[in-house]
């Protein structure tokens, strides 16, 4: 693994790869949101510029190479590495691979499309966003289900509304992709975030009538639903991280970090740098 400078605070599993999640409050404090949008704003910068990187020829290795070098710059902890052991500082996911590709030495290819999962550690809290990109000149079909996929993450924002249950996201999100004839993944959901990477907040993308907590405002968590060509269904590398689809259809991902506000939602990774920076939902 690339080593971090010593000056930069570091996640308690930096060293030990071993996760052990503290006592955390879902509703946030003011002084924590604040630090919250700033881990926000900082990783949809280096997104974005990580997205600039995304080029035939060039190897899923670099662009990890880039967003370590980029988030330290910072001043920041790469969140994903040694996260559980997982090896590398940034999720690399091409074409099929749904989420949690590892960077290795394949270079990317004309037509890929490649998800990019940044997430950073700094001021004692994580920001996490994504989003897929074309490499290249891509199909049309895969051109749409970049699009639609964002959509529906957006779809998922405009649904959080305080009172309301927090399934109305997986509705929201669930009813796009189906108007549109596309899987959403069920085993790999939005999740809780603050002081630790997860916390017990569930986000599902697809809609459950029973997942009935209710939207709080102070509540953080994020939204990143993963779309696909064909199946919702899944099945692993060898690897332990890799997760694909069962039928090799592509898929896509996009994500915010949100938190729930007194009249609606306030979008914590759509700052300045964000990938979409013009979508109308922060408020």
């Amino acid at each position: 693994m690339r080593p971090v400078p010593s000056n930069i605070a570091k996640p308690h599993y930096a060293d030990t790869g071993v996760v052990k999640r503290t006592d955390e409050a879902r509703v946030k404090t003011p002084e924590v949101i604040d630090r919250m949008r700033h881990a926000g704003v900082m990783a949809a910068d280096i997104l974005r510029r990580a997205g600039e990187v995304v080029k035939p020829g060039v190897t899923t290795e670099e662009i990890d190479i880039f967003v370590h070098d980029l988030t330290v710059e910072c001043g920041a902890y790469p969140s994903p590495l040694n996260y559980h052991g997982y090896p590398k500082s940034v999720c690399t996911s091409v074409n099929e691979v749904i989420c949690h590709g590892i960077p290795d030495s394949r270079a990317l290819e004309e037509g890929d499309i490649v998800n990019l999962d940044v997430t950073v550690f700094v001021n004692g809290v994580h920001g996490d966003t994504n989003a897929t990109f074309a490499v290249g000149n891509i199909s049309q079909t895969d051109a749409d289900l970049i699009r639609i996929t964002e959509e529906c993450m957006w779809k998922g924002i405009e649904a959080v509304v305080p009172g309301e249950p927090i399934n109305d996201i997986g509705r929201a999100i669930e009813t796009h992709a189906k108007q549109h004839k596309l899987g959403v993944v069920r085993a790999f959901i939005g999740h809780g975030i603050g002081e630790n990477f997860h916390t017990d907040i569930q986000v599902l993308h697809y809609y459950d009538p029973r997942h009935t907590m209710v939207m709080r405002p102070g509540m953080t968590f994020t939204i990143e639903p993963m779309i696909t060509l064909g199946t919702w269904q899944h099945r692993m590398w060898d690897d332990e991280w890799t997760a694909v689809t069962a039928d090799g259809s592509r898929t896509a991902q996009f994500e915010h970090m949100v938190v729930v506000t007194d009249t609606g939602v306030e979008v914590l990774t759509a700052g300045p740098g964000a990938v979409s920076p013009s979508a109308p939902w922060k408020r």
